[in-house]
């Protein structure tokens, strides 16, 4: 299926958010998702499915000062 990754087309064989995460090599990683605009809880991303032509913005944490 093709999906808008951080502003990016990308084809992910995947049916959840929580399996995309996996694909696209953030498995294990503290991130924040959002599908089309809403923010999904990590809790809720194995149960929020995926649709042909969704946006997923992944955001990662920063350290810094």
């Amino acid at each position: 299926m093709r999906l808008k990754v951080n502003g990016a087309e990308q084809d992910v064989d995947a049916a959840t958010l929580a399996d995309a995460l996996d694909q696209l090599d953030y498995r294990g990683a503290v991130v924040a998702t959002a599908l089309n605009g809403s923010f999904v809880p990590a809790k809720a991303r194995a149960a929020t499915r995926l649709a042909d032509g969704d946006a997923i913005e992944i955001v990662a944490p920063k350290q810094g000062g």
